[in-house]
């Protein structure tokens, strides 16, 4: 139930807790599903989490409590790297909730895992949590345990789990010694500082491949335009009359409709991504930021790499995307037939603009850290 950088060691006794878990919408209207969340799990935080924590002279806090102006997102995820403690409502196996879980597991800091009756996933079952039902005498009976966990963590120390325990190298408490294992099989055996987050890496070369897709789009786009421009040429100076020159324009704009819309599917992919790892690579970057540079390891100078690579060849696919956009936008007032597919590269070039806006930040970090490995 409770984990921390090394097995039971002596440390300064925690001050500040972090409470991870899902939060609802205060902003819904009342007897909707966010609004009923919401107001049960700030139940749970006012009276149970807090009191527990208050006792022990701990401050705790949600993320809806932050009181600094800034990006929400780095700041949880500072919140869940650096706090002394983090209390996590796992109810419900929320996605969120369970990655920044992941998270806190491998930075082996002191974490209380709670969740209401019936509703706990069964990735974690193996870990001891504090089970509450939502009367008022089980809720004080949770309060209690909190206490209880937080005092034997204060007076014995706190033990780490398999997730820090592994990321480091370190034995089980109750487990053989470390003499008993070889140290070619410790380094065999022990995972590289990002293993945890291999589905983000999975994800960013999920990216990496629609930006392929999206150069090869570009090169359809260019190919088929300069046959447009090479029958259009010829056409004008045969003076052919006007229809001619309108059914050569219809023809390119059925050419490049298939393309454009396939461009805008895979911007669209591409924008989705984007949206759904940000917030777990800029969790790695910090994780990253927090760990002494010759502790990263070859797997984080990879990931910063991969993002810095990244970002330079979204940056080159967005230039020729948007400057073909400009070409194609201004042969509008041809025809009408080219309308759809411009408007199908005007979308893309909107949604690979936004992508790539917070791409930047993350390889701007990326460089930032590589740096600091370097020196």
């Amino acid at each position: 139930m409770i984990v921390s950088l090394a097995a039971r060691q002596e440390t300064d006794p925690p001050r500040t807790c972090f409470v991870v878990g899902p939060i609802g919408d205060p902003y819904s209207a009342h007897g909707t599903p966010e609004r009923e969340a919401f107001e049960h799990h700030l139940g749970i935080f006012e009276q149970v989490i807090a009191p527990a924590c208050e006792r022990h002279g701990i401050t705790a806090v949600r993320a809806d409590g932050i009181a600094h102006a800034g990006d929400i997102t780095e700041q949880i995820c500072r919140h869940v790297i650096e706090s002394d403690l983090v209390i996590a409502d796992v109810s419900g196996g929320n996605p969120n909730v369970m990655y920044e879980l992941g998270l806190r597991h491998v930075t082996g800091k002191p974490t209380i895992h709670i969740g209401e009756a019936g509703q706990l996933p069964f990735d974690i079952a193996s870990i001891r949590t504090i089970r509450y039902q939502r009367a008022r005498s089980h809720l004080a009976g949770a309060r209690k345990e909190i206490e209880s966990a937080l005092e034997a963590g204060l007076r014995d120390g706190f033990e780490i789990l398999t997730p820090a325990r592994v990321l480091r190298g370190l034995q089980p408490v109750d487990g053989p010694s470390a003499s008993a294992t070889s140290e070619n099989e410790r380094e065999e055996d022990l995972p590289g500082l990002l293993d945890d987050f291999a589905a983000i890496e999975a994800g960013l070369d999920e990216m990496s491949a629609d930006m392929e897709a999206i150069t090869k789009t570009i090169e359809t786009f260019g190919a088929l335009t300069e046959q447009s421009n090479t029958e259009m040429l010829d056409l004008t100076q045969a003076n052919a009359p006007m229809s001619a020159r309108l059914a050569a324009v219809a023809r390119y704009a059925e050419s490049i409709s298939a393309p454009a819309g396939e461009l805008n599917a895979v911007a669209g992919a591409f924008a989705e991504r984007m949206a759904t790892l940000d917030s777990g690579v800029r969790a790695a970057l910090g994780l990253i930021e927090v760990t002494p540079p010759e502790e990263r390891g070859e797997g984080a100078a990879e990931f910063l790499e991969q993002l810095m690579t990244l970002d330079e060849s979204a940056h080159e696919g967005l230039a020729q995307l948007g400057s073909f956009g400009t070409s194609a936008a201004d042969l509008i007032r041809l025809s009408r037939h080219l309308r759809k597919p411009v408007k199908d590269i005007s979308a893309a070039v909107k949604r690979m603009t936004s992508a790539i806006t917070c791409m930047g930040e993350w390889a701007d970090k990326a460089r930032a850290l590589a740096r600091s490995t370097a020196v």
